[in-house]
């Protein structure tokens, strides 16, 4: 697609085509025809938003073998101004391939992103004993570098579909040492308008801390459990500042206008000297959670009226 187009089109992603992002972009469906835009780092995919240069761009947040991907989380902390506005689910698996001629007993070297090089240890393990191994920026970037006058690598690992794009041949497939992993692909963008809440919604922030203390982390998870909220992310990385400083990335089951979700952030920023509101948006699975009844919208509604009643000296309904 054209890199030319007017930016306002434009969605960015971790490229070049035929990455595990590009898969992701396929998915959202406000960039169907629009011209997307190919990146070599997440900071330049926000730096695109921030700028205007595109609307939006998919970058991988979580991944169900590693967690959550501290380049995106770090990236999020530092990068003001985007929300995340939608969220996308991309089945993770590889092949190792290789130059024409090239046989799996002839490689020692492999070409690997560290992520899908962790993804696969175990198998190269087996089949490529004793291999050593040269990180690549993107998943396709290390198939390409095969493809070099002077390669320094022997076989890569790479996406499958991999030799639609480059003519190299495909020495083992489904070398993922995890057939059920998943990466967890968000759409961010610099619109502050909120999705509408659909019952089946995450909400992401990142907290600081106000203290190191005993009890600091349960404080700042009370503000959940006292809610009924459940947590599907809750990572920690390092603000940099100082050592044991850390800021924690957190996803919460359900939407900034879901009382219980709404009351629990009015306690994080009552709490945390900094609370970045990172969006609201839907599930990518579907699924809702169970609220029970002392924690849905309709038990915060009645507590507060209950409490407006006494106030302005009304009886106390009971």
């Amino acid at each position: 697609m054209s890199e030319s187009a007017a930016p306002s089109d434009t969605y960015s992603y971790l490229g070049p085509a035929g990455t595990f992002t590009e898969a992701a972009l396929k998915l959202v469906d406000a960039a169907a025809g629009k011209p997307w835009r190919s990146v070599n780092n997440v900071g330049e995919a926000l730096d695109d938003v921030v700028s205007g240069r595109s609307i939006g761009a998919v970058i991988a947040i979580e991944n169900s073998v590693d967690g959550g991907v501290s380049a995106t989380q770090d990236a999020l902390a530092r990068i003001p101004g985007v929300r995340i506005v939608g969220e996308y689910l991309v089945p993770v698996d590889f092949v190792l391939v290789a130059r024409h001629g090239t046989a799996l007993a002839d490689v020692r070297t492999v070409n690997a992103h560290p992520v899908a090089y962790a993804q696969t240890h175990n198998w190269l393990e087996v089949n490529v004993r004793g291999h050593g191994h040269i990180p690549a920026s993107s998943n396709v970037a290390a198939a390409a570098a095969l493809l070099d006058e002077h390669p320094t690598a022997d076989a890569a690992v790479a996406p499958p579909g991999i030799t639609d794009h480059y003519d190299l041949s495909v020495l083992a497939s489904s070398i993922g040492d995890n057939a059920s992993a998943v990466t967890r692909f968000v759409l961010v963008s610099k619109t502050l308008a909120l999705p509408e809440p659909t019952g089946a919604d995450k909400t992401s922030v990142i907290v600081e801390l106000p203290a190191d203390h005993p009890g600091a982390l349960v404080d700042m998870l009370e503000q959940f459990a006292t809610r009924g909220i459940n947590m599907g992310l809750l990572s920690s990385r390092p603000i940099g500042d100082e050592l044991g400083r850390y800021r924690f990335v957190i996803d919460l089951d359900g939407h900034v206008r879901d009382e219980r979700v709404a009351d629990a952030l009015l306690g994080l920023r009552r709490f945390s000297p900094r609370v970045t509101f990172l969006g609201s948006y839907p599930r990518a699975d579907g699924v809702r959670p169970e609220v029970p009844a002392r924690y849905s919208d309709a038990a915060f509604v009645e507590a507060r009226d209950w409490l407006r009643a006494i106030v302005s000296g009304e009886p106390d309904p009971r």
